[in-house]
């Protein structure tokens, strides 16, 4: 089978040799990473990277670039340089939307940084209501608490979050990110881009008319939830928000200005 990463390679015509073996292990070092699919700075983000993510370099450019690729989704791309640093070992994941880094372990302390769901944190020593983390700083606990739900309900927590292009986080997020964070908290990975999330799936299309909840939809360029009879929640640039709205609705909206028609309809039991 094709690896995601050479998936992205063929996409973006980049030398199989680019991604050869032998890379250097990275891991994000700040708290949101753009990656680009361009080698300038200013390129416009394809994705985000979350601090603790690991990412293997292939190379380094004399503007203070680094092609590679994240090994959480398979993604390929550029990214700064100095938003990587060693790899960790993720001891904890962040399960709130938002979360700091504190300087003492204390609720009035300094903030060192934000955080956000699903950013890996490195070593960690529990302590009253603190994770003291080895590269310094405090967490709170229960902002690592472990997930309940499913991926349905992790998607509606991000109801009224700003939409982005690009963008992975509470602070701003698009529709497939919004499908790809909700999947990985429900312990299931899916690729980052609607285009590859349609193609992860096997098995027969589902009718639009036997859509059941936690069915996905897909448009040429977008993709949504259905979370209820009739409903469908996704972030999308209508609203340029998540929003949860009629799904019949939403797609006669998509189908004359937008998207067009639905390319398919997914169920989660045929996930490869």
């Amino acid at each position: 089978m094709t690896s995601l990463a050479e998936k992205f390679a063929s996409r973006l015509q980049v030398p199989p040799d680019r991604l050869a073996a032998g890379g250097a292990g990275k891991s994000v070092s700040v708290p949101v990473l753009n990656l680009t699919t361009g080698p300038s700075p200013d390129s416009s983000p394809a994705t985000q990277l979350l601090r603790g993510e690991p990412f293997t370099v292939y190379g380094e450019a004399p503007n203070g670039m680094s092609f590679g690729q994240s090994n959480r989704d398979g993604y390929v791309g550029f990214v700064l340089s100095s938003g990587l640093g060693e790899r960790i070992d993720p001891q904890y994941r962040i399960t709130a939307l938002r979360s700091h880094v504190y300087s003492e372990a204390d609720i009035k302390s300094r903030t060192l940084s934000e955080v956000h769901f699903l950013s890996e944190m490195g070593e960690g020593t529990p302590g009253g209501s603190f994770i003291a983390l080895k590269s310094g700083g405090y967490v709170p606990l229960q902002h690592v608490a472990p997930l309940t739900g499913d991926f349905v309900d992790h998607a509606r927590r991000f109801l009224g979050v700003p939409y982005l292009w690009g963008g992975k986080t509470a602070s701003g997020l698009d529709c497939s990110a919004l499908v790809q964070l909700s999947l990985m908290a429900a312990g299931i990975n899916a690729p980052r881009d609607s285009d590859m999330q349609a193609a992860y799936f096997s098995g027969d299309d589902i009718p639009a008319n036997e859509a059941r909840l936690g069915d996905l939809v897909f448009w040429k360029g977008h993709v949504g939830i259905i979370s209820g009879p009739d409903r469908l929640l996704h972030a999308n640039a209508h609203h340029m928000a998540v929003v949860e709205e009629p799904f019949s609705v939403a797609a006669a909206r998509i189908a004359e200005g937008e998207y067009g028609a639905i390319t398919r309809m997914a169920r989660l039991s045929s996930f490869k």
